[in-house]
């Protein structure tokens, strides 16, 4: 994953990068909240882990600005502390962020978490997905899926989401389609 490691701590900062690359994800630092705003405005990343105490803007108000920022992409935000209060969880929770984690963070804690993480941008990007344009047939209506297999819209929607069907006609089908059917069948 691309991940944003925020921290004005340098040995703090310098640990969790190195931590996170042993562990097989991009990582891109900034030294305080203001330096992170401007990288996460540049670049797209999936994780954004961030100190709440800083100078100036504070991983608080980093994450307000990350929720309040209309990205294609959801990132997942998770807020160190050396704090541990449920205060501090609930100021956090409520400018936005997805996770909370007292210093000094324990590695198999944080990777678990960022596992967590994955699959929380995995979700969201398949709903995106979803939500997108779908390559459609113009005549028959049927769906190119992820494997480029033409199935029926049904089928697609059936396999991906909770929906299920029931048909109908439209009063347009059954005057252009069924009316003249059944009146052709009479006429016989």
């Amino acid at each position: 994953m691309r991940i944003l490691v925020v921290e004005d701590d340098f040995d703090v900062r310098d640990m969790l990068e190195v931590a996170l690359q042993l562990d097989g994800h991009n990582v891109a630092t900034a030294s305080d909240g203001e330096q992170g705003w401007q990288s996460f405005q540049r670049e797209g990343f999936s994780v954004v882990i961030s100190d709440c105490l800083m100078p100036e803007t504070d991983g608080l108000e980093l994450c307000r600005r990350i929720r309040a920022a209309e990205t294609a992409r959801y990132c997942y935000v998770i807020l160190l502390t050396a704090l541990n209060s449920k205060a501090k969880y609930l100021e956090a929770m409520d400018a936005g962020a997805d996770d909370f984690l007292t210093k000094p963070y324990d590695p198999d804690e944080l990777r678990a978490r960022l596992r967590v993480a994955e699959r929380i941008v995995g979700l969201q990007d398949r709903v995106k997905r979803l939500e997108g344009i779908l390559p459609t047939c113009m005549y028959c209506k049927k769906i190119r899926d992820e494997r480029s297999r033409w199935v029926r819209i049904e089928q697609y929607i059936s396999q991906r989401t909770e929906a299920s069907f029931s048909h109908g006609v439209c009063p347009d089908c059954y005057s252009a389609v069924v009316k003249p059917e059944l009146e052709r069948m009479r006429s016989r």
